[in-house]
């Protein structure tokens, strides 16, 4: 038996993009449904890094005070690993913390934390849950067909089916996993294609308020001290250079991913090695991709994107989730002012898309540009010379990745 349901708006995925969304509509009176893929909590590729110009954000959101409750130590410097190398330099500080209950800004939260996925989306989930968000959980969406002045999207769960119908749908399923949907990308296969691999330890001796960018032979990657002890490593390399790494020449069978990605990054770079060299590993290795960074439409076919799905940067700046966050909260204010209608939506469109890019293109550039660097053949050795040279490059890059621009309407 089919299931019918009629809501407002309809989030497809429930990662911090699109239950920003949900969150931020239902709080303004709007009936949103959620309809997520993955029973929660889940781990996922993410860095985990969330700089502090968020915590407006997420004060306005209600999870802040949960967020620092969990959250890993204050990442006050920012460090290169890549061969021998291993230098650091200061973290730019946010400018100003969150306003005050007497309108004051406060000088706080100005360096951001780290916290595991499996616990910051749960945070997320259960505020949009207590907001009256209707959660379609597990359940997988398979298609979207027009209806008029709405739309219907058909889910599945199991052997069981669902129709949801509502005029505003919003695309928040990421981007490295193709599918059915109009919104989805289709599937590439190139051998300079980007997979990311993402591990958690305990124990690790990384100093807890420095996370380094690691530049090694086809890839690059960040560490950072995360919740509740864990290190959170994660890295991105290209499809050829990990299917070389996985010939080993003195066994028979090839090596697992994992094993090809983790043997690369220690024997590439000394302050990993150090790092890890007594450290336990919380769990296994998670993989994903290709990824896929660039910028994208933010609404096409009358369906709005957020997130992955409008556009992503390269790992390399570590800033996935604070454009998570900050896409979602940019397209609801955009939905929550405009007028009702195709019309309505369109202008809606319009402006997000605008917001987007004015927001958020200087640093996709700038991760670009970084990690084309990082990339090349022979470029960590000169990489590492300028930086050893001079260290204020590393705190002059995180201040070009957005680390301390402040969300629009928390100014």
């Amino acid at each position: 038996m089919t299931r019918l349901s009629t809501h407002d708006a309809i989030i497809i995925g429930a990662g911090p993009a699109g239950t920003t969304v949900a969150l931020t509509l239902a709080r303004r009176g709007w009936a949103v449904a959620i309809v997520e893929k993955s029973v929660f909590p889940r781990r996922k590729v993410c860095g985990e890094f969330l700089s502090a110009s968020n915590l407006a954000l997420l004060d306005q959101l209600e999870i802040a005070d949960a967020w620092r409750a969990n959250a890993g130590p204050e990442i006050r410097r920012v460090g290169l690993f890549s061969g021998e190398t291993c230098v650091e330099a200061p973290m730019p500080r946010s400018k100003d913390g969150p306003p005050a209950k007497d309108g004051r800004r406060e000088k706080k939260d100005g360096f951001g934390r780290a916290l595991g996925r499996d616990i910051f989306d749960c945070l997320l989930l259960q505020a949009a849950r207590s907001a009256g968000v209707e959660i379609f959980q597990p359940c997988r969406a398979v298609a979207i067909d027009q209806d008029g002045e709405a739309q219907w999207v058909r889910i599945q769960a199991g052997n069981e089916t669902m129709m949801l119908r509502a005029p505003v749908i919003v695309a928040a399923h990421g981007s490295w996993e193709p599918g059915p949907l109009p919104s989805q990308l289709g599937k590439t296969n190139r051998p300079s294609d980007l997979f990311g691999f993402k591990a958690h330890f305990t124990g690790s001796s990384l100093a807890p308020d420095l996370m380094p960018l690691l530049v090694f032979p086809g890839g690059y990657g960040g560490m950072v001290s995360a919740d509740h002890g864990r290190l959170s490593i994660s890295c991105c390399i290209r499809r050829d250079m990990l299917a070389r790494l996985r010939k080993h020449p003195r066994q028979q069978s090839h090596l697992s991913a994992a094993e090809a990605v983790s043997r690369h990054l220690m024997e590439s770079c000394w302050g990993v090695r150090d790092a890890l060299e007594s450290a336990d590993a919380d769990g296994p290795w998670l993989a994903a991709g290709p990824i896929r960074p660039g910028i994208r439409s933010c609404y096409e076919r009358d369906i709005f994107r957020v997130g992955n799905a409008a556009g992503e940067s390269h790992p390399v700046i570590a800033e996935g989730i604070s454009m998570a966050l900050q896409s979602g909260w940019l397209l609801a204010c955009e939905l929550a002012c405009a007028p009702g209608g195709c019309a309505g939506r369109e202008i809606a469109g319009r402006r997000y898309e605008a917001a987007w890019k004015s927001l958020f293109s200087t640093r996709v550039y700038a991760a670009a540009a970084l990690a084309g660097i990082a990339l090349s053949p022979g470029s960590a050795t000169w990489m590492a010379a300028i930086v050893r040279n001079f260290p204020q490059a590393l705190t002059l890059g995180a201040q070009l990745s957005g680390k301390t621009k402040p969300v629009p309407g928390f100014v």
